[in-house]
């Protein structure tokens, strides 16, 4: 009971929170909460529930077009395609909705009635009399105007009984109302419809009824149909009332009282409309109203025609907008596409290096990226070699102290004396001791490039490391007859003259590297001399030895790993692993420096200091050479680009 119980509160509070987060989903939200309904079911009932909703979230996302999406926006073309088309669209559908409200349009239709209605107006109130409260028009009294087209007939309307005769009036609308689309009406003071353009004839021509449907120029397509509806709410519509009083039209009756008001209308079929009324005054008194209105679909006639030209333009522009998407889309996601399935190809087949595309004729971002992409996987390439190198050379080096190893101890069987057993002991052990040196370097040597990438560079004075790591030197030394001599040189104009950007503890591997190899290679009585100074945005520290030097086509040599080049004479033979030069110059180069060797020249003055007695080094002396020379350049921290910065961001 206790397991239902909590289920049932579990259930409840499940569907009160999916009601609450989707009450504004519509269908799809009665959906859900019929299905966090089942929820309120105890525990072992309400897997199924979720199962439920699961479906129905399912059946949601196809109804969000989710699946549509997702496709279209699937490749870097399609996106393109997609977004240059949703701009246009968006223009385009801007132009069609503001085109329906075509104010310049309305405008100059409402200045044209109004002008023509003055016009008329003026003219008919100056060519009447007034008789018992009633208009006479004198025909004969009206300006002729050139051109006008008579649209009207004067026989037919004998049997109306009107304050004015139709005869009258009949010859005055013909002149002042040419054949225009324009419909005029006359309404007296009362509303009396005296005259109507719309049916009148001229003399000789025959009355035509109003064309079918058919015959009409469909100028409504369901785009302006459905505009029609929107507006119908914001337009008054109009209706034809035929020959029943006028004052059922507000302007008709606004002009009754004295003031011009045009209106925008429309009719039942949704065609627009522009109506004005002009009273008609004599002495200052309105006598009849001339009502003037445009025929319906005229206006949107010329806004179809207009709209026309609009859609062939916008088919044009969304032509041109997919051709050149296209085209973007193969400039760009073409070669990335290519490269793409290139890199897929070499992940598979590492021997498929050289069918990367070749891009350099573009200088573009693309052909930039191919070269980058190009180099990138030279680099991956050399990084390879390098590892499987090192791999060898690793093997090859710890085999060595291993072998050697191995075969005192097989002597050691044949040890006849106690002294002879304590020796092979002796080098047994020395074996051991270099073979986990060796191990200790190649260590340090595999995880240097990853702590070099990840670690931040702080300021680090390089004075201190060099004071440090000199006087350890001499400590280990003691009293023997080698020295150590450290020049710094004076920088009063650089307010940190020595202080570069790095870690400590690699830079102080830098300069213990160095000195460890000038004090291996430095006679008795040698001098090691250690010299700094600061040579414009970069700080050189010069590290010299008596030894003997290096041969010319050995200078970048050493620097490889496990390089060593010592005589079988040397009492250092075999104890150093060949690391120490390779390490140093990657953690310079990883700090945005140089280092290089050099041979240090021989000079008659004895500033440099050896021992010629000694056999061994005047035959290991190169002629003219006095000892070894390295000089490690580092950009100092006031003249360096970033501060802060991750190393791989500065590894060259």
């Amino acid at each position: 009971m206790a397991v239902q119980t909590d289920g049932s509160r579990f259930g409840a509070s499940a569907r009160e929170t999916l009601k609450r987060g989707v009450s504004s989903l519509g269908a799809f939200g009665r959906a859900v909460r019929d299905s966090a309904h089942d929820l309120a079911v105890p525990v072992n009932g309400s897997f199924a529930g979720l199962r439920a909703l699961s479906r129905r979230l399912r059946l949601y996302d196809l109804l969000t077009f989710g699946p549509l999406l997702r496709f279209l926006t699937r490749t870097l073309q399609r996106r393109i395609i997609l977004a240059n088309t949703i701009g246009l669209a968006i223009l385009l559908g801007g132009i069609f909705y503001l085109s329906q409200y075509h104010a310049w349009l309305i405008d100059a239709k409402r200045d044209s009635l109004r002008a023509q209605g003055e016009i008329i107006a003026a003219a008919i109130a100056a060519n009447a009399s007034v008789e018992t409260g009633r208009i006479v028009l004198d025909p004969d009294r009206l300006p002729d105007i050139d051109g006008a087209k008579s649209p009207f007939r004067d026989d037919g309307f004998a049997a109306l009984q009107l304050s004015i005769a139709p005869e009258r009036v009949t010859p005055i609308l013909r002149k002042l109302v040419p054949a225009t689309d324009t419909r005029a009406r006359v309404y007296a003071h009362d509303g009396t419809l005296i005259a109507d353009t719309a049916q009148l004839l001229s003399r000789g021509q025959v009355a035509r009824s109003e064309p079918a449907a058919g015959d009409r120029v469909k100028v409504k397509s369901n785009w302006t149909k459905f505009l029609a509806w929107l507006m119908r709410g914001d337009l008054p519509v109009y209706r034809e009332i035929g020959a029943a009083n006028g004052t059922v039209y507000p302007e008709v009756r606004m002009a009754l009282s004295g003031s011009t008001t045009p209106m925008l209308l429309v009719n039942e079929k949704g065609e627009q409309i522009v109506s004005l009324a002009v009273p008609i005054q004599y002495r200052k008194a309105v006598q009849g109203v001339l009502l003037l209105s445009t025929r319906p679909g005229e206006i949107d006639e010329v806004l179809s025609e207009e709209r026309n030209v609009i859609i062939a333009l916008a088919l044009t522009a969304f032509a041109a907008t997919l051709l050149a998407s296209f085209l973007l889309a193969r400039t760009i996601a073409g070669p990335m596409r290519r490269l793409s399935e290139v890199a897929e190809n070499v992940s598979r087949n590492i021997k498929a290096r050289d069918e990367l595309p070749e891009l350099a004729h573009r200088a573009d971002e693309v052909g930039q990226m191919a070269a980058a992409f190009r180099e990138m996987t030279a680099s991956l390439y050399r990084r390879i070699e390098a590892s499987e190198h090192f791999a060898q050379d690793v093997a090859h080096e710890l085999k060595n102290p291993l072998t050697a190893a191995r075969s005192t101890a097989e002597a050691l069987a044949y040890a006849k004396s106690t002294e002879q057993q304590q020796e092979l002991v002796r080098q047994i052990q020395g074996e051991l001791k270099r073979l986990n040196k060796l191990i200790t370097d190649v260590s340090n040597a595999s995880r240097l490039d990853a702590e070099l990438a990840l670690q931040e560079t702080e300021p680090v004075d390089m004075r201190e490391i060099l004071h440090g790591v000199s006087d350890v030197f001499r400590d280990n030394l003691g009293g023997g007859t080698r020295r150590i001599v450290l020049e710094i040189a004076e920088q009063s104009q650089y307010p940190a003259a020595y202080v570069v950007r790095g870690h400590e503890a690699r830079l102080g591997r830098v300069v213990t590297n160095l000195l460890d190899n000038a004090i291996s290679f430095s006679p008795e009585n040698g001098v090691v001399m250690v010299r700094a100074r600061r040579v414009g945005p970069e700080i050189e520290i010069v590290v010299e030895d008596d030894g003997p030097g290096i041969p010319a086509d050995k200078l970048e040599d050493i620097f490889k790993r496990f390089y060593s080049d010592r005589p079988q004479t040397d009492s250092t033979v075999g104890k150093n692993s060949g690391l120490g030069l390779s390490i140093s110059r990657e953690i310079v180069n990883a700090y945005g420096g140089r280092i290089w060797a050099s041979n240090r020249m021989y000079r008659p003055n004895g500033a440099a200091a050896w021992q010629d007695d000694q056999a061994e080094l005047r035959n290991r002396r190169m002629p003219g050479v006095a000892g070894a020379c390295f000089t490690v350049r580092l950009p100092a921290a006031d003249a360096a680009p970033s501060k802060g910065a991750p190393l791989l961001a500065r590894r060259h």
